[in-house]
Protein backbone atom coordinates (compact mmCIF):
# COMPACT_ATOMS: atom_id res chain seq x y z
CA UNK A 1 0.00 0.00 0.00
CA UNK A 2 1.31 3.41 -1.20
CA UNK A 3 -1.31 5.15 0.66
CA UNK A 4 -2.78 6.29 -2.45
CA UNK A 5 -6.88 6.84 -2.71
CA UNK A 6 -7.21 5.66 -6.18
CA UNK A 7 -9.57 2.82 -7.35
CA UNK A 8 -9.79 2.45 -11.64
CA UNK A 9 -13.24 0.97 -12.63
CA UNK A 10 -12.03 -0.64 -16.03
CA UNK A 11 -15.33 -1.72 -17.46
CA UNK A 12 -15.67 -4.17 -20.10
CA UNK A 13 -15.92 -3.08 -23.78
CA UNK A 14 -19.30 -1.82 -24.17
CA UNK A 15 -20.72 -0.32 -27.43
CA UNK A 16 -22.85 2.62 -27.18
CA UNK A 17 -25.44 0.40 -28.82
CA UNK A 18 -25.89 -1.91 -25.93
CA UNK A 19 -28.78 -0.02 -23.59
CA UNK A 20 -28.39 -2.80 -20.94
CA UNK A 21 -24.29 -2.33 -20.70
CA UNK A 22 -25.01 1.48 -20.66
CA UNK A 23 -27.56 1.80 -17.80
CA UNK A 24 -24.93 -0.51 -15.87
CA UNK A 25 -22.96 2.07 -16.38
CA UNK A 26 -24.82 4.72 -14.70
CA UNK A 27 -25.90 2.07 -11.83
CA UNK A 28 -21.90 2.11 -11.32
CA UNK A 29 -21.50 5.68 -10.94
CA UNK A 30 -24.83 6.02 -8.45
CA UNK A 31 -22.92 2.88 -6.12
CA UNK A 32 -19.59 4.73 -5.88
CA UNK A 33 -21.58 7.87 -5.00
CA UNK A 34 -22.97 5.78 -1.72
CA UNK A 35 -19.35 5.43 -0.60
CA UNK A 36 -18.44 8.84 -1.36
CA UNK A 37 -20.89 11.75 -2.30
CA UNK A 38 -17.97 14.03 -4.68
CA UNK A 39 -17.29 10.39 -6.69
CA UNK A 40 -15.89 9.37 -8.84
CA UNK A 41 -13.34 12.83 -9.32
CA UNK A 42 -12.66 11.80 -12.87
CA UNK A 43 -14.75 9.51 -15.60
CA UNK A 44 -12.92 8.97 -18.92
CA UNK A 45 -13.74 6.84 -22.16
CA UNK A 46 -11.01 5.42 -23.66
CA UNK A 47 -11.80 5.63 -27.42
CA UNK A 48 -9.35 3.43 -29.90
CA UNK A 49 -8.23 6.29 -33.08
CA UNK A 50 -9.20 3.54 -35.60
CA UNK A 51 -12.63 3.85 -34.95
CA UNK A 52 -13.01 6.72 -36.34
CA UNK A 53 -16.43 8.88 -36.57
CA UNK A 54 -17.90 5.64 -35.06
CA UNK A 55 -15.75 6.93 -31.71
CA UNK A 56 -17.19 10.33 -32.17
CA UNK A 57 -21.51 8.84 -31.73
CA UNK A 58 -19.97 6.68 -29.11
CA UNK A 59 -18.52 9.40 -27.13
CA UNK A 60 -21.58 11.41 -27.62
CA UNK A 61 -23.77 8.75 -25.96
CA UNK A 62 -21.45 7.82 -23.56
CA UNK A 63 -21.00 11.67 -22.04
CA UNK A 64 -24.85 11.78 -22.41
CA UNK A 65 -25.41 8.62 -19.76
CA UNK A 66 -22.24 9.40 -17.53
CA UNK A 67 -21.02 13.24 -18.14
CA UNK A 68 -17.77 12.10 -19.31
CA UNK A 69 -14.50 14.07 -17.60
CA UNK A 70 -11.67 13.45 -20.03
CA UNK A 71 -11.23 10.81 -22.69
CA UNK A 72 -8.00 9.04 -23.67
CA UNK A 73 -7.36 8.32 -27.21
CA UNK A 74 -5.46 4.83 -28.24
CA UNK A 75 -3.66 2.94 -31.48
CA UNK A 76 -2.39 6.52 -32.81
CA UNK A 77 0.79 4.65 -33.26
CA UNK A 78 -0.90 2.13 -36.11
CA UNK A 79 -2.88 3.90 -39.42
CA UNK A 80 -5.07 6.28 -37.40
CA UNK A 81 -4.26 9.63 -38.15
CA UNK A 82 -5.86 11.02 -35.11
CA UNK A 83 -7.93 13.42 -36.80
CA UNK A 84 -10.96 12.16 -35.07
CA UNK A 85 -9.60 13.78 -32.00
CA UNK A 86 -10.21 16.94 -33.24
CA UNK A 87 -14.17 16.58 -33.65
CA UNK A 88 -14.35 15.32 -30.02
CA UNK A 89 -12.98 18.28 -28.85
CA UNK A 90 -15.02 20.09 -30.82
CA UNK A 91 -17.99 18.54 -30.35
CA UNK A 92 -18.04 17.14 -26.82
CA UNK A 93 -15.44 20.10 -25.33
CA UNK A 94 -14.37 17.30 -22.93
CA UNK A 95 -10.41 17.32 -22.89
CA UNK A 96 -7.95 15.02 -24.00
CA UNK A 97 -6.16 13.69 -21.02
CA UNK A 98 -3.96 11.04 -22.74
CA UNK A 99 -2.96 9.50 -25.90
CA UNK A 100 -1.42 6.07 -26.66
CA UNK A 101 1.26 5.55 -29.30
CA UNK A 102 2.55 1.93 -28.36
CA UNK A 103 1.72 -0.97 -25.87
CA UNK A 104 4.61 0.10 -23.71
CA UNK A 105 4.10 1.68 -20.18
CA UNK A 106 5.89 5.19 -21.65
CA UNK A 107 3.57 4.83 -24.58
CA UNK A 108 1.04 6.49 -22.76
CA UNK A 109 1.77 9.95 -22.68
CA UNK A 110 -0.25 13.72 -21.77
CA UNK A 111 -1.92 14.64 -24.64
CA UNK A 112 -0.17 17.67 -25.85
CA UNK A 113 -2.37 19.82 -28.57
CA UNK A 114 0.08 21.99 -29.94
CA UNK A 115 2.40 18.82 -30.51
CA UNK A 116 -0.42 16.94 -31.72
CA UNK A 117 -1.73 19.38 -34.25
CA UNK A 118 2.30 20.01 -35.61
CA UNK A 119 2.72 16.20 -35.82
CA UNK A 120 -0.68 15.89 -37.62
CA UNK A 121 0.31 18.99 -40.21
CA UNK A 122 3.76 17.66 -40.65
CA UNK A 123 2.69 14.39 -41.23
CA UNK A 124 5.46 12.52 -38.17
CA UNK A 125 4.68 10.05 -35.90
CA UNK A 126 4.22 10.95 -32.07
CA UNK A 127 7.12 9.03 -30.60
CA UNK A 128 8.28 11.91 -28.38
CA UNK A 129 8.62 10.02 -25.01
CA UNK A 130 7.35 12.30 -22.08
CA UNK A 131 6.83 10.17 -18.98
CA UNK A 132 3.77 10.25 -16.98
CA UNK A 133 4.63 12.40 -13.71
CA UNK A 134 1.15 11.69 -12.07
CA UNK A 135 -0.36 9.05 -14.11
CA UNK A 136 -3.73 9.03 -12.26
Amino acid sequence: ARAVDVLIADTAGRLHTQTNLMAELEKVKRVIKKFDVAAPHETMLIVDATMGQNALTQARLFNDKIKLDSITLTKLDGTAKGGILFALAANLGVPIRFIGVGEAYDDLQPFDAREFAEAVLVDTPLTTKKPLDNPV
